[in-house]
């Protein structure tokens, strides 16, 4: 039986085998680094191919219909120009990365994966 698509991203999470994609918030959410995954996971020959795609959108309609949804980081920012100016840079770097979060898929309670159904 092929794996759902809540089975692939567990699988990859907790392999050693992508840079792309990593728990985040103590395996509460999970964190795709947008241009590495694009490379990495959807650049990949068609037999060593993890989804049937080869568009981040898609990844991330999927990642919707299963329940998922996007988490914002708030950056705290300070009064001085050029800290203000550095955490600008470093917020521009760290937007490439998106954040999802679904009650039913934590790296602490694997046997929620089985409640991760699609919508």
């Amino acid at each position: 039986l092929p794996l759902c698509f809540p089975e692939k991203l567990w699988k990859m999470l907790e392999s050693d085998q992508f840079r792309s994609i990593w728990w985040s918030e103590g395996g509460k959410c999970v964190a795709i680094n947008k241009d590495l995954f694009k490379v990495e996971v959807l650049g990949r020959g068609v037999c060593h191919r993890v989804f049937n795609t080869q568009h981040i959108k898609s990844v991330i309609r999927q990642l919707n219909l299963y329940g998922f949804s996007r988490v914002q980081r708030d950056f705290q920012r300070s009064a001085s120009v050029p800290e203000f100016l550095s955490e600008e840079a470093a917020a521009s770097a760290h937007s490439q990365i998106l954040y999802y979060y679904n009650p039913s898929f934590n790296r602490a309670h694997p046997w929620l994966l089985g409640t991760c159904k699609r919508r």
